[in-house]
């Protein structure tokens, strides 16, 4: 059977343009930052350092004053071993070879993208939009997964040789500060994830849609539709400050009839 690719009109459709726009994203994702760690230390009084980690293995910002920190508690940046990062790893560094395939997880989850958009049929297409959300937040998942994990492992397994004896485990967090041996640090997403994040948004919009041919024209329209009708929703769900004062007395009446038929108790007496 010849395959006949869908005609370029249709890409205007949510359901086969946005896995494309999806795509260029994921694409775009690795080459900028996915983490990024603000660090205050003693050390360093009149500054904040910063550090950016990628999908594939390069650390940026102050990541040379950052080594030499970490390098007190015996905490190393880890080892990719199938990819020559930008620094030295030290010989005590956690092995990472998972995120030497960074790049080449983003790139797959970015060619099924395009793979389902040119599906041939529509048939095909919603099933393909099925199986590329649901494989795409799989992977994601499990990559967040791993390096939670990784970084439990760094956090305890600290160089016993290290300057600075009697440091706890710990696990940095991938949102969140901690301090370690009078160093604070604060971790957030990049602008990787962020990107990431939005690609993921676009394709649950596109499987939303995977049933009708809604344009990028039409979705105004849409989503004005579904605002409205979400405002119509809370008028007739939302009580007033009348009806609310009108119940508060209504019940305080019926508590005032219990009293007057319940009367006064039996007095006692000797």
């Amino acid at each position: 059977m010849n395959y006949e690719p869908p005609d370029l009109r249709e890409f205007t459709e949510l359901r086969r343009g946005l896995p494309v726009v999806a795509a260029v994203m994921l694409v775009v994702a690795p080459v900028l930052p996915m983490w990024h760690i603000a660090v205050d230390a003693v050390q360093y009084p009149d500054t904040t350092l910063h550090l950016h980690l990628h999908a594939y293995p390069f650390i940026g910002g102050d990541y040379e004053e950052m080594a030499a920190l970490n390098h007190y508690i015996g905490f190393y940046y880890p080892d990719p071993g199938l990819w020559q990062p930008n620094y030295d790893p030290h010989p005590y560094a956690v092995d990472v070879p998972e995120w030497s395939l960074g790049p080449f997880a983003f790139a797959a989850v970015a060619a099924a993208g395009l793979f389902v958009a040119f599906a041939p049929d529509t048939d095909r297409l919603k099933r393909g939009l099925t199986y590329q959300l649901v494989g795409s937040i799989t992977v994601l998942t499990v990559m967040l997964a791993d390096i939670q994990y990784r970084l439990y492992q760094a956090g305890h397994n600290l160089d016993p040789d290290a300057p600075v004896m009697g440091v706890d485990g710990f696990t940095p967090p991938l949102w969140g500060s901690y301090e370690v041996a009078n160093i604070t640090s604060r971790s957030r997403f990049g602008a990787g994830a962020y990107l990431t994040g939005l690609a993921i948004g676009l394709l649950v919009v596109a499987f939303y849609y995977r049933d009708t041919p809604t344009t990028f024209g039409d979705l105004p329209d849409r989503v004005s539709g579904r605002i409205d009708g979400a405002r119509e929703w809370l008028d007739e769900n939302t009580v007033g400050d009348d009806e609310w004062e009108e119940g508060d007395d209504q019940r305080s009446r019926d508590e005032r009839d219990r009293d007057d038929r319940s009367g006064p108790g039996p007095s006692g007496g000797d």
